[in-house]
C-alpha cells in the first residue's frame, strides 16, 4: 500500500454558496455520510485560504514557516468560533432583510476588521484604463493571526452587499449548507442539483412509486 492510499488527501473545500462569506459557513458540512470541517485545524484552514483564494500562496508558505508550534492550530481555533458565531447570526436573520438595528450584533465583527492592516500601493502595469500603472489592494501579514483578517472582510462584505432576505439554508434533510438564491423568481431550494437535489428527486420519485402499489 503506498503513501497515498494510506493518507488520502482531503475533499477539496464546498464554494456553492454564490457569496464567499456564507461559503465559509459551509466549510463544516456533511457532504455525504458523515461531517467534514475543513478548518478543524491548521494546516486544514491553510488549504480552505488557499481554495477560497483569499491570501497569496507565497503568504501561506511564509506563514507556516514562521508560525511557532501549535500556533496554527490556535488561529484555526478562532476561525472556528468566528464561523460559528456568524452562523449565529445569519440563522437569526435569514429571511429578512438586515436593518440599522443588526449593527450591534456585529459589533465583534468589527473589532476584528480594526485590527487589520491593509493599504494600497501602486505598481506597474497596464489596467483597463490602458494607464501604466495600477493601484493594488494589500495588506501586511506580520502573524498567523493575521489570516483571520481576510475571512473577517469576507463575512463584511456578506453583511453589506447581500440582501439576508434572500439568503437561504438548503432544504435537504441532513444537509447544512447555506447560500444566496440569485436565481430568478428566487427558486433555489438546494445547496447543489447534482446532490441535494438529486437526492429529493430520487426520493419523491420512490414515494410516488410506493403510492401507485
Amino acid at each position: 500500500m503506498n503513501e497515498a492510499e494510506t493518507n488520502p488527501l482531503p475533499l477539496p473545500a464546498m464554494f456553492v454558496a454564490d457569496s464567499l462569506g456564507l461559503d465559509f459557513l459551509n466549510s463544516v458540512a456533511t457532504p455525504v455520510d458523515h461531517v467534514i470541517d475543513w478548518i478543524e485545524d491548521g494546516d486544514g484552514l491553510l488549504r480552505w485560504l488557499d481554495q477560497a483564494r483569499l491570501v497569496p500562496g507565497d503568504v501561506l508558505h511564509a506563514l507556516r514557516a514562521q508560525a511557532l508550534p501549535g500556533e496554527l492550530d490556535n488561529v484555526a481555533d478562532q476561525a472556528r468560533n468566528l464561523r460559528e458565531w456568524f452562523r449565529a447570526f445569519v440563522r437569526d436573520r435569514k429571511g429578512r432583510s438586515l436593518t440599522p438595528l443588526d449593527l450591534d450584533a456585529l459589533q465583534p465583527l468589527n473589532r476584528l476588521l480594526k485590527r487589520d492592516e491593509a493599504f494600497s500601493e501602486m505598481v506597474a502595469g497596464i489596467g483597463e484604463t490602458g494607464a501604466p500603472f495600477q493601484l493594488r489592494a494589500t495588506r501586511r501579514w506580520r502573524s498567523p493571526d493575521s489570516l483571520l483578517l481576510p475571512i473577517a472582510e469576507a463575512l463584511a462584505r456578506a453583511v453589506c452587499t447581500e440582501d439576508f432576505a434572500h439568503v437561504k439554508a438548503c432544504e435537504g434533510n441532513t444537509c447544512t449548507l447555506m447560500f444566496a438564491d440569485r436565481t430568478r423568481g428566487r427558486a433555489r431550494r438546494w445547496c447543489s442539483m447534482a446532490a441535494c437535489g438529486n437526492r429529493a428527486k430520487q426520493a419523491s420519485h420512490r414515494n410516488r412509486l410506493k403510492a401507485r402499489n
